[in-house]
């Protein structure tokens, strides 16, 4: 096998993909939206609605951090398997709040 051969299969440098440009009026948009969401978190904590004041909130954090994780940290134009990782976290996330939310319904606060 000839030295170049060698240095083909040898060859472990990893490809270099071309990054995804976003544009800046995309990410004034998106600062826009989490503004709004930041304004609707303050609005809603003025608002009574009982056991649901958390669930709103949590809601809105949500919406927030999936914005954050799609455009800022750029999840959208990353590969099929970075998408799925950050997606079983987020999952995980879910059942773990909501779990938490379930103990914190079902508790009874106004029989103390």
């Amino acid at each position: 096998m000839s030295a170049h051969k060698v240095n083909e299969v040898l060859d472990t440098e990893p490809t270099h993909h071309a990054e995804h440009m976003v544009s800046p009026k995309i990410y004034a948009l998106i600062f826009g939206a989490l503004l709004l969401g930041t304004g609707l978190t303050v609005a809603a904590s003025y608002i009574e609605m009982g056991d649901f004041n958390a669930v709103v909130a949590l809601g809105i954090a949500c919406t927030k951090a999936v914005l954050v994780i799609l455009f800022f940290m750029h999840v959208k134009y990353s590969s099929r398997l970075t998408k799925l990782t950050v997606a079983a976290g987020f999952f995980t996330f879910i059942v773990l709040i909501t779990m938490s939310l379930t103990d914190y319904i079902s508790r009874a606060w106004g029989l103390w």
